[in-house]
């Protein structure tokens, strides 16, 4: 029977809750089929090609169980939701007073009415304290992709992405502060389906971390659901300002943040808008009034609220609290690097906060 199965899932224990963010489709294959692909991929394992998950451009509705099970597998929680019509879930459970979620057991319970078909068990990622969050952009940060033409869309979707070469100086940046203990997160603007390639390439890098995010492209083209709209295909501005708020609403406010960029397109200006919040301490509609009228932003109706919403329940969470230490990492080509580093932005905040930026060549 065509199953349920989960694409993408993030559980994050952080305070008093834990968040997930979660995406589920349905797998196309029988049994046997499945038992068949393993064991030719165990007799020929290569990375993957994003192509080979252009299934997840598909739409389907699904119900989640959640299950909440203690250190010795005691149920504590149950709660059920419901997805968006692409499948994808967003939520919160708090964590019950009398004793702790260490594990989390899924079940899908609306595709095949009266069963509870049995998803899989997660444990959650726990924000260490004191907190300290990575968040890294990928392509043109970690990887040199290109995708400006035809062709080399083609070839991005038909190749792994060992196929783009690779940009030591800012793995190199990512693994030292790893190993630092920084939590890890990756913000990408590739669509949604990249996610088993881009994995496969940071795990063969040692760079092991589940907290992918990517560019769901059905949001685009949906009338009625979604964040997204068309100007975004090309401009990331919102995009990504949004998406790394929402890693912080999920982890709370860390005691020192590091972003990491790239000077090609509107990084600096997303991560010093971002700054402003949590260090300058500026108020967020003035923001808005200020980036509105940026190219790499131009928000839509829906967008500004949403925006304005969530940065005012940013800046609440980050005054509640001491400043923390932010750091900002961007980079560029060798003939880019000095017109960036004397770069002033049409921005005051920015001009009064770029001396967060580090930028670097690679």
């Amino acid at each position: 029977m065509r199953r349920p199965k989960l694409v993408h899932f993030t559980g994050i224990e952080s305070d008093e809750y834990i968040h997930i963010r979660a995406s589920m489709t349905y797998s196309s294959q029988g049994r046997f089929e499945i038992l068949d692909e393993i064991n030719q991929n165990l007799k020929d394992i290569v990375p993957t090609k994003p192509i080979q998950s252009m299934g997840l451009l598909s739409s389907n509705e699904f119900r989640l169980k959640v299950v909440g099970l203690s250190s010795d597998d005691k149920e504590v929680t149950i709660r059920s939701f419901d997805s968006d019509s692409f499948g994808n879930f967003n939520f919160k459970i708090p964590q019950p007073e009398a004793m702790n979620v260490a594990k989390l057991r899924l079940y899908e319970t609306k595709t095949h009415p009266g069963l509870d078909l049995l998803i899989g068990s997660f444990i959650p990622t726990t924000i260490q304290k004191p907190k300290k969050i990575l968040i890294t952009d990928f392509d043109k940060t970690l990887v040199d992709t290109r995708y400006s033409s035809m062709k080399e869309l083609y070839l991005s979707l038909r190749n792994p992405i060992q196929y783009f070469p690779p940009v030591d100086h800012s793995i190199d940046i990512v693994k030292d502060l790893i190993k630092e203990d920084y939590q890890p997160f990756v913000v990408s603007a590739s669509p949604h389906f990249y996610e088993n390639a881009i994995r496969d390439w940071l795990y063969a890098r040692q760079i092991f971390t589940g907290n992918i995010f990517l560019k769901d492209y059905r949001n685009i083209f949906s009338f009625f659901e979604g964040d997204l709209s068309t100007k975004d295909l090309r401009s990331q501005g919102f995009y990504k300002l949004n998406t790394i708020v929402n890693i912080l609403l999920m982890t709370g406010i860390p005691s020192e943040l590091v972003l990491i960029g790239d000077g090609f397109e509107s990084d600096t200006l997303i991560y010093l808008t971002l700054a402003a919040v949590l260090v300058g301490r500026y108020d967020p509609w003035t923001l808005w009034n200020n980036i509105k009228r940026e190219e790499s932003f131009k928000l839509t109706n829906q967008q500004h609220f949403r925006f304005l919403s969530k940065f005012y329940q940013l800046k609440n969470m980050s005054d509640a609290q001491p400043k923390g230490k932010l750091k900002i990492y961007i980079r560029c080509k060798p003939h880019m690097l000095e017109s960036l580093q004397n770069r002033v932005f049409n921005l005051d905040f920015a001009n009064n906060l770029k001396h967060l930026v580090t930028y670097y060549v690679g």
